[in-house]
């Protein structure tokens, strides 16, 4: 028995095409690709450790638009950034297909792995829109408005477009606590940041550091939102439909106490 290959990669974009090179250059017939940080319960495997280079990324990248169309294109990103178990072998199966077929603009929902990563793209836009409609900014001290998040997938890569078109006039920063990194607008640029870059800034203490006037607004909008709030029209179960429980934590008035 010959034992299956598993390419190991930093969990990057740019990382996860530099895989689908390496398998084409070494003829792995078919290989798992997963993620350095990914424990292997595997039995008869051998791991390859595969090094990012941006040259062989694009290579790749720019190989595969060539035989597809933009829409193709942003659910193939979408679905890598669901971080689904396995999605990089679906990815991998469909840049395959797509690589031997003939230019067609048209979209073959026939073929699993397209509808997989069609049906992954949805839910993974669902939860970009989400972000954007229910991230609040919460001002500190020293100027910066900040926001927390934890979404299901990592979006952040596809919200910055629209907070920086947003807020364009004020520094801002989104940090993702579930993957430990962030977006920082500076007024001019984003860019990827992580707390070991952000001089100090101890999410777990943001609200130690609150503007006064961020303070005072807080207080404001509760009072302001439980008078508006019309008790006796209440309708709990439409309420969590728009708007379910597991994204009260990001909005003020959910976190009065």
């Amino acid at each position: 028995m010959n034992p299956q290959t598993i390419l190991l990669y930093d969990g990057t974009f740019d990382g996860f095409l530099c895989s689908v090179f390496m398998a084409y250059e070494q003829k792995i017939s078919a290989p798992i690709i997963r993620k350095k940080t990914q424990t292997n319960n595997q039995l008869f495997t051998i791991s390859e450790q595969v090094v990012t280079q941006k040259d062989k990324a694009e290579r790749v990248w720019n190989g595969f638009k060539k035989k597809t169309n933009l829409s193709e294109q942003r659910d193939f990103f979408k679905a890598f950034l669901s971080e689904i178990k396995g999605v990089e072998n679906t990815l991998l199966s469909y840049m395959r297909s797509t690589f031997t077929k003939e230019t067609n603009n048209n979209i073959d929902f026939s073929n699993k792995d397209i509808l997989k990563i069609s049906q992954v793209a949805r839910m993974v836009g669902r939860e970009k829109h989400r972000m954007e409609a229910f991230v609040r900014f919460q001002l500190i001290k020293d100027g910066l408005y900040v926001a927390t998040v934890s979404p299901d997938f990592n979006v952040l890569p596809l919200i910055t477009h629209h907070f920086k078109d947003r807020y364009a006039d004020q520094k801002w920063l989104i940090f993702d606590t579930a993957r430990k990194y962030g977006i920082y607008y500076d007024l001019h640029s984003v860019e990827i940041v992580t707390f070991e870059n952000l001089k100090g800034i101890d999410i777990n203490t943001i609200k130690n550091h609150y503007a006064n006037q961020e303070v005072d607004s807080q207080k404001l909008w509760s009072t302001y939102y439980e008078n508006v709030n019309i008790k006796s029209r209440k309708n709990t179960k439409l309420h969590h439909q728009h708007l379910p429980k597991r994204y009260w934590k990001y909005l003020i008035e959910k976190n009065t106490t």
